[in-house]
């Protein structure tokens, strides 16, 4: 009886040096979808929590329809995602790429606002 060699796991592909044009341009959506003042504080209240559109309204000083609206460019995007669960959605971030961007924008935005010198 002979042993069988496992399977050498799969590891996943590094990121090419150069970014390919649809990379570039999902980020430049994101970007522009960061330069909202309502969006940032609906995205920093989901970084820990899951909310509905009523809460992240009162969050960003917004009425529901406005947060709404916003919301639904972040699906677009896919910086965020709903469950329906009754009459209301609940809100998420979409993943932790989506947290970290987010952290780390507003980590360096500290920095410049404190005149803490940066960090690597």
């Amino acid at each position: 009886m002979t042993a069988r060699k496992a399977k050498p796991a799969t590891i996943p592909a590094l990121h090419p040096d150069t970014p390919n044009d649809g990379q570039v341009a999902a980020a430049v959506v994101s970007f522009a979808l960061l330069a909202d003042p309502t969006r940032v504080r609906m995205l920093w209240a989901l970084r820990d929590a899951e909310l509905d559109v009523a809460s992240l309204a009162a969050i960003a000083g917004c009425r529901p329809t406005v947060a709404s609206q916003h919301l639904s460019k972040l699906r677009f995007a896919g910086l965020v995602e709903g469950t329906r669960n009754g009459q209301r959605v609940v809100y998420r971030l979409r993943g932790g790429h989506v947290r970290a961007l987010l952290s780390e924008a507003l980590f360096h935005a500290d920095h410049q606002v404190s005149g803490e010198p940066t960090h690597d």
